[in-house]
């Protein structure tokens, strides 16, 4: 069986290394586990705490070839994505072209096998056009990283940001929209971050992709392809709710109809939520996902496996979904593309 798992991090160290050089926050710092630690504001716990296996990409598609199936994946930044909004404009414009570099050299060495989306700093716009088309256009990304909030400020709709959501649209480049850490850490802190870990950032994608509805940034553009992590945070779950309480001049529908144009992978250590976001989305609009090496793989299909689908959204939400929401094309070779 063929599986492409849509919500796959790899951390390139040549990018922490590079920013573990600054002072200033937010700050990366290597770590006692042969990996690197990030804080984005002072004061507050590091966002991330990764070990060596995070950085190691050959190692990680080895623990993936193990499941005795083909793994594809796709990678992202993850709650990495918002540090580059965080970073001085120019500065983070040079982080986010570095780090898309390196994603472009994991497509490359493994050409049909890994795909990357873009990191694009949202602090500036014309800078996130630029990083945008150059992650594309030069280097060859399938989509873009779209972090929940810019830096600190959680309005992903602001109006400025309107030419950049025309511009994704015109190149049909899927948005994956996953948390930051930037928002709910410290409302939620303590417990070893077990309360953030469960429940923040769950609802920082909820408030995230409700900015999207209620502004009318989805209305204006309906061709815009979010993908939404964790099986789409409460939104399924709350939707009655928000179809009563969310009304706007720029929101002629009811929410839930913006909601099920989006997509969301299936991302949930629990069989109830996965069946729930099949059943609310339906299996056209579900991808794949492991959140690996966040989470187990092995155990996060034995999961998927008890939801019982039949065969046909089995295969589609295995394989055939991400090749055509997120455009993934076989590579051409460069011996094939010489000899043509």
């Amino acid at each position: 069986m063929r599986i492409i798992d849509t919500h796959f991090h790899w951390k390139p160290r040549a990018v922490y290394e590079r920013l573990s050089k600054r002072e200033e926050f937010p700050r990366v710092v290597p770590n006692e586990r042969g990996g690197f630690s990030v804080w984005l504001n002072d004061g507050e716990r590091p966002t991330s705490n990764s070990p060596a296996s995070w950085f190691d990409l050959d190692g990680e598609l080895e623990t993936l070839d193990k499941l005795d199936h083909q793994v594809d994946v796709v990678c992202s930044a993850g709650t990495f994505s918002v540090f580059f909004s965080q970073l001085p404009p120019e500065e983070g414009r040079d982080a986010a072209i570095h780090w898309n570099e390196e994603m472009a050299w994991a497509q490359d060495r493994y050409p049909g096998r890994v795909w990357a989306s873009a990191a694009v700093p949202l602090t500036d716009t014309a800078m996130a056009l630029e990083v945008l088309d150059d992650a594309v256009n030069r280097l060859g990304l399938m989509g873009v990283a779209l972090p929940g909030s810019i830096g600190n400020d959680p309005h992903i709709e602001a109006e400025r940001l309107e030419p950049f959501y025309d511009r994704v649209e015109e190149l049909d480049l899927p948005l994956f929209l996953h948390p930051t850490d930037a928002l709910f850490a410290n409302m939620l802190a303590g417990y070893g971050g077990a309360l953030h870990q469960s429940i923040g950032r769950v609802m920082e994608v909820s408030v995230a992709a409700s900015r999207l509805i209620v502004s009318g940034v989805m209305e204006r553009h309906p061709n815009l392809k979010v993908v939404l992590s964790h099986t789409g945070g409460a939104l399924p779950y709350q939707a009655g709710r928000m179809d009563k309480n969310m009304k706007s001049p720029l929101q002629p529908q009811p929410a839930s109809t913006y909601i099920k144009r989006m997509y969301t992978d299936i991302v949930s250590p629990h069989v109830e939520g996965m069946k729930f976001a099949v059943e609310y989305y339906g299996a056209d609009h579900i991808l794949y996902g492991t959140d690996f090496p966040c989470w187990n793989a092995a155990t996060a299909l034995a999961l998927f496996d008890q939801i019982g689908l039949s065969d046909e959204d089995r295969h589609k939400i295995f394989y055939a979904n991400a090749r055509r929401v997120l455009n993934l094309r076989d590579p051409v070779l460069k011996s094939a593309a010489k000899a043509g």
